[in-house]
């Protein structure tokens, strides 16, 4: 075993996951994968190794990220022991206008992304506060902040641009992009498998909880579903996605809500858990009867269809579509359906392989191919951390 390990991490509102790599020779191996659940109360904290045996699956109580990094510094051999860490790695949500690369945190840059804050707030906080209580609970250990914008920079102007004034953009109101670093995986991995189609005009759509999608052209960004925030674009679980900016001026003139209010509003109680009444969770909602259960899960397909053609013509055609993260990967339903209602492009659905959740989920006749590619963004903050805390 390595004697030395990267302990990459990704902090939401209420969790904290994490993933240690062994590090050897300039190379990478995962051993082990946890998360602390429900951060601010009782939660869970699960450890898995690399080849899933359960390391860690126990009850926690925690009041915030600081104390579930305690809990995570007191196990034998855990994420956080420092007799072999050599660094961290963060996925930082918001990088603004400016932070388009992995850097090395210090002081200036953690001030940089606590200035962000209003552009994340379900995301840049915790970060955040994870940033901080591991100076304390590791000092001397170097970080490194990995941004999901910053994939997203390739863009030209008028996909970057809003339709207001320049003095604006100037001021960093643009359209940013996130799960740049789920996009990066994903143009290496088809670099690397399908060398043909990653030159081409690729359509990827990372559908999970949060959800957008990506164009990519010879394996960069060129557009993307999500904008200022990660508001923008598809419905999400609990997010909106796309809304005329309308609505929240009625909401605060005709209703009296808040900015505070309606912040809540369009992160927590909107997209399908607003629009089913029922559930956030695509799980329950494909299980349910509820007519209006129905009708979230046909909106989350209708509206990945629409914006897989928008991002087509913005690259002047597609040579392919690819579905990854939780219900990309997982949900042979939803990606069924949406390949059904972008048949007219060219799509021809092989109903066996997309069921088995195999790579190509596609036809051998089918015009367009379509792929279902597991993604690691992990991985991709591993590689830039090492990258920058031991260069070659």
């Amino acid at each position: 075993m390595s004697d030395h390990r990267l302990c990459v991490l990704n902090a939401g509102s209420s969790s904290l996951k994490f993933a240690v790599y062994d590090v050897a020779d300039g190379s990478l191996s995962r051993s082990q994968n946890g998360e602390v659940e429900r951060i601010g109360g009782e939660g869970r904290l699960r450890i898995t190794s690399a080849d899933g045996r359960a390391l860690h699956d126990q009850s926690v109580t925690t009041k915030d990220h600081a104390a579930a990094l305690a809990i995570l510094a007191g196990l034998p051999d855990g994420p956080l022991d420092r007799t072999k860490l050599i660094g961290f790695g963060h996925r930082v949500v918001h990088g603004g206008p400016d932070m388009n690369t992995p850097v090395l945190v210090d002081a200036t840059t953690l001030a940089k992304i606590q200035a962000l804050e209003p552009l994340a707030p379900l995301h840049n906080p915790p970060a955040v506060a994870v940033l901080k209580g591991l100076e304390k609970q590791c000092p001397g250990l170097p970080h490194v902040a990995c941004f999901d914008t910053a994939f997203h920079r390739s863009h030209p102007p008028v996909a970057d641009r809003f339709a207001i004034p320049d003095s604006l953009y100037r001021e960093g109101v643009r359209r940013y992009g996130f799960h740049g670093l789920s996009y990066e995986y994903i143009a290496r991995a088809l670099a690397d498998g399908f060398p043909e189609i990653a030159l081409g005009r690729v359509v990827v759509a990372h559908l999970g909880s949060g959800a957008s999608m990506c164009a990519l052209a010879g394996g960069r960004s060129v557009d993307s579903s999500m904008g200022f925030t990660a508001l923008d674009g598809l419905p999400m679980g609990t997010r909106s996605g796309s809304l005329d900016s309308g609505v929240i001026l009625w909401l605060q003139q005709q209703k009296g809500w808040s900015v505070e209010k309606v912040e809540h509003f369009l992160y927590a109680d909107c997209g399908l858990k607003g629009l089913s009444g029922v559930s956030n969770d695509m799980r329950t909602l494909l299980a349910s009867d509820a007519p209006l259960a129905k009708l979230a899960v046909e909106y989350f397909v209708y509206h990945v269809a629409r914006t897989a053609g928008a991002l087509a013509a913005a690259m002047g055609g597609i040579d392919a579509l690819v579905f990854t993260a939780g219900i990309g990967e997982r949900s042979p339903e939803i990606r069924g359906r949406v390949l059904h209602r972008l048949h007219w492009l060219g799509f021809s659905i092989d109903e066996a392989a997309n069921q088995a959740g195999q790579t190509v989920l596609t036809r051998a006749d089918s015009r367009l191919p379509a792929y279902r590619v597991p993604t690691d963004e992990e991985g991709v903050i591993a590689r830039h951390t090492l990258a920058l805390i031991e260069p070659a």
